[in-house]
């Protein structure tokens, strides 16, 4: 009788069990660090050489976050007092140890740069050209975390002059409406509709998203509101390989569906046609949203989200047709051509004494045209649309990841543009684990196999 082999199940949890030595090499060797060159380049190459090893102080901050030490302070004494940590980051013995003040520097230089944004992608690219990445589906969600800054407190309202009330003449409404276009169209792109971020750039998107810490709120699992100072992280996620494909970091009071279409823009442009479903919780649930998966040839997979909106006559709960005795329609196909769904007579009319009565139809096709938000494919309730949901339970695992491994939440630095830093490092270091650990399944595997 042959001996039934259990398949090697290597994660994240058992790479932090290596020596640290070996776990360095493991994350380092997944990272490209030869962008953060140019930015420590000497402008002209006469003159003294340079006196710190900036290579081993980038190292150094990704042992940071591998080994959860929490300040700067903490890592120089670690430093110091650790020569194997202090070789395993690259320094030379003959190398000083930098000081906070050399960190600080170096940091300052990073987050003006958009460096980290480029690694990340070189080492997403990376895992999908080993085969690590090899899902159809995407989650998205927003995370947020407090800022370092102290919190400011919130403006009061000035009381405004009553308007004036009824009709305006016809001269001033005219010059009204165009003074509201221009302050209309003066609007930052984040603070209009999301409807306008579709003519827009990935660039342009990325480029504006505010990064200044600000008052956020959300529900608790109680119901209740709970607030926080601070940032939010949009994050989208494969679900199967659970790797971070790309994020973005704005304001906590940042509504989550704005998000949304920067990071699918970005994915459609980084990596086209490799994704077949895009799901969201009910939070994202705006028309432009449908139109951007739609654009991208995306299955759309958002629980709907009713504002007070009335119930429909002749329709259940997921907008499937009914029949007279109110029995819902199933859902059977979809025509790719025609962007139509199909709905099949349910299983109760086949012994109803109304099946033969003009009022029942025997299928139903109703156009995805009609109504976007309802209609998506597959068709809401139906046992397809649930399994894809199902799977997005990976993303809020990651996020836990993120908080509890990584220290998402020990941002130890003021201002938006290092807070977003230390978000990119953290999604860098987590995506880095996640590639080593999968190297080192996949090597146990071949191993496996040889021996047996």
């Amino acid at each position: 009788m042959s001996i039934i082999r259990q398949p090697s199940l290597f994660d994240m949890h058992e790479l932090y069990e290596l020596e640290p030595t070996h776990h360095f090499e493991a994350v380092f060797s997944t990272i490209d660090l030869n962008p953060f060159w140019n930015l420590f380049d000497k402008p002209k190459k006469v003159g003294a050489p340079r006196e710190l090893n900036y290579g081993a102080m980038v190292y150094s901050l990704i042992a940071r976050m591998v080994e959860r030490i929490v300040t700067i302070k903490d890592l120089i004494k670690r430093l110091k007092r650790d020569p194997v940590f202090r070789y395993d980051c690259g320094f030379l013995h003959s190398d000083q140890i930098p000081s906070e003040a050399s960190y600080s520097r170096m940091i300052t230089v990073i987050s003006e740069s958009n460096v980290m944004t480029h690694i990340h992608d070189e080492l997403i690219l990376l895992a999908i050209n080993e085969g690590h990445i090899s899902d159809e589906n995407i989650a998205f969600v927003a995370t947020h975390f407090e800022a370092r800054d102290r919190a400011q407190a919130s403006k009061k309202k000035e009381k405004q002059t009553p308007k004036k009330r009824g009709r305006k003449p016809k001269v001033e409404r005219e010059q009204w409406l165009k003074e509201k276009q221009a302050a209309e169209n003066a609007r930052p792109i984040y603070e209009k509709e999301i409807v306008h971020q579709l003519s827009e750039s990935v660039e342009t998107l990325y480029k504006e998203a505010p990064i200044e810490p600000k008052w956020g709120i959300k529900k608790n699992s109680d119901g209740k509101n709970t607030f926080w100072f601070g940032y939010k992280g949009h994050l989208a996620v494969s679900t199967k390989s659970q790797y971070i494909l790309t994020g973005i970091m704005t304001s906590g009071n940042l509504n989550d569906g704005k998000a949304a279409i920067p990071l699918l823009k970005k994915i459609d442009r980084d990596l086209p046609a490799l994704f077949t479903a895009g799901l969201f919780d009910a939070g994202y649930d705006y028309e432009p949203i449908y139109q951007q998966l739609t654009n991208q040839n995306l299955q759309a997979v958002i629980p709907y989200n009713q504002r007070n909106e009335r119930e429909v006559v002749g329709y259940d709960e997921h907008f499937a047709p009914t029949c007279v005795r109110e029995h819902s329609y199933r859902y059977d196909s979809f025509d790719q051509k025609y962007k139509t769904l199909k709905y099949t007579r349910p299983k109760e009319c086949t012994a109803c004494p109304l099946r033969l009565d003009s009022l029942c139809q025997m299928t139903f096709k109703i156009r995805q045209s009609t109504d976007i938000r309802k209609y998506t494919h597959p068709a809401r309730g139906s046992k397809k649309w649930n399994e894809l949901y199902k799977e997005r339970t990976a993303v809020e695992r990651v996020n836990a990841y993120l908080k509890e491994f990584f220290g998402l939440n020990n941002v130890r630095h003021r201002t938006g543009k290092k807070a977003r830093l230390h978000f990119q490092l953290v999604t860098l270091v987590y995506n880095a684990s996640k590639l080593a650990a999968d190297r080192i399944r996949l090597e146990m595997e071949q191993h496996s196999l040889k021996t047996a």
